[in-house]
């Protein structure tokens, strides 16, 4: 017997889709159970599956079995992107693209990111309430543009202004099941057409740029550098392809999760302090519990997807049929009671000395297709959050948690992870009563 099936019409579907994902599919989930078929556009027959040894069964699938679904990404950020690609073009392409994000050059990272922090910080106004979510979007775009171009420029600050619009415009698009040639007169691919050809002009003057000059070792130049086991490089549009995704993925995902560190600790004064206290006494466990536990509660992306392209994939004993959609429930795991006690609880402690289990927690996604950015997010955040716990006092409020805001893609908190901050002056005592004060 196979999991069950929803009965609801196909548009019906289609409208939890697209206006209520995380909570349509969550209500699915509490009534079926960690398993279930949805038959919806664009991808037709889907299982949707949130226990960790289902997500196992699906995450280490080989590629001819399990490969990206379509329409992908590469919808957004181009066909040569590594979320377009697919078996051995993704291996190799994926090869290419972690020695960035490794080793020695991380390290280097964290500078870049606390001068690119103090910057920004610089102009939030102190002891008044602002939203979060701009500032951060702010500090992780020019720290991903000066790792991938590594100097500044005019064509940076033109970077700068576009690709916000660019990505967001993109990334809601993306979520719409509309195919390039629009619908009658609504033709939204059009528009979005024009913010990457000017995305194309701008970068391919950068690319020149690079190529002519060797000392280099930035992001870009390491791309053009690097070569395929043939030995031939990538091409200029697959170059484009990956910065673009580089870009997106790259500060987006981070900034909202930095906004839903601020969101969730201001609402938490016991965890706030504790970890407070620990960074000032020079620990960094708590930290990363902390970290962790913010993706687990607030996933920025709450599902991933693989399309089935051949037979044998088996998952929780159901072959899955050839053609099939299997959908990865990111927050339906991390939220499931059986997985995760008391799972609705914020409680960075629960990763004091214990990483949560591989296919429970999945923040990044799973499999090959894991983000390969993931240390960079994670870098940023660690740094972030500590340089601004260093030099800020944050506020604590008894304000009902912020709601879930779709950005397309992404969640966000829906008035932008608001705080009231101070810089840090006089001693822990006096800090930790006036959190109290506002507890």
């Amino acid at each position: 017997m196979g999991p069950p099936v929803v009965r609801l019409p196909k548009a019906a579907q289609a409208a939890g889709m697209v206006f209520a994902r995380r909570r349509f599919l969550t209500s699915l989930r509490d009534r079926h159970g960690p398993a279930f078929v949805l038959d919806v556009p664009p991808f037709g027959k889907t299982l949707v599956v949130s226990d960790p040894a289902a997500l196992k069964q699906l995450f280490t699938a080989g590629p001819d079995v399990a490969g990206t679904p379509q329409p992908n990404l590469g919808r957004m950020l181009g066909a040569g992107s590594i979320f377009g690609l697919d078996g051995e073009p993704h291996r190799l392409r994926r090869k290419l693209l972690v020695p960035p994000f490794h080793g020695r050059r991380m390290h280097a990272y964290a500078g870049l990111i606390e001068e690119e922090f103090q910057r920004e910080a610089a102009t939030w106004p102190v002891g008044r309430e602002f939203a979060t979510l701009t500032p951060f979007m702010r500090i992780t775009l020019n720290v991903i543009l000066r790792a991938v171009f590594g100097a500044d420029g005019a064509e940076l600050r033109e970077l700068r202004e576009t690709l916000p619009a660019f990505v967001t415009y993109g990334s809601r698009l993306t979520m719409l099941p509309v195919t390039d040639r629009g619908i009658g007169p609504w033709k939204p691919w059009r528009k979005f057409r024009e913010y990457r050809a000017s995305y194309d002009r701008t970068v391919q003057i950068l690319i020149d740029r690079a190529r002519g000059d060797d000392q280099r070792d930035d992001i870009l130049a390491m791309l053009l550098q690097s070569r395929y086991e043939d030995g031939a490089p990538m091409t200029d549009a697959h170059v484009k392809d990956e910065l673009l995704t580089l870009l997106a993925a790259g500060h987006e995902t981070t900034a909202t999760t930095l906004a839903w560190a601020v969101e969730r600790l201001s609402r938490h004064p016991a965890a706030l302090s504790a970890l407070v206290d620990d960074l000032d006494r020079g620990g960094t466990d708590l930290l990363q519990a902390t970290i962790l536990e913010i993706q687990r509660t607030r996933p920025v992306v709450i599902n991933t997807a693989r399309r089935v392209n051949g037979d044998g994939l088996v998952i929780g004993g159901m072959p899955v049929p050839r053609g099939w959609t299997v959908l990865a429930g990111i927050d339906l795991v991390q939220t499931d009671g059986t997985v995760f006690p008391d799972p609705h609880r914020f409680d960075p402690r629960r990763f004091v000395g214990e990483k949560p289990a591989t296919y429970a927690w999945i923040p990044f996604g799973g499999g090959t297709r894991r983000c390969v950015g993931a240390a960079f997010a994670n870098l940023e955040m660690t740094v972030v959050l500590r340089t601004l716990l260093r030099d800020f006092e944050l506020h604590t409020t008894r304000a009902a948690g912020e709601r879930w805001h779709p950005r397309g893609v992404a969640y966000a908190p829906a008035k932008g992870g608001r705080a009231v901050v101070h810089r840090r002056t006089g001693s822990r005592p006096a800090q930790h009563e006036r959190m109290a004060a506002t507890a």
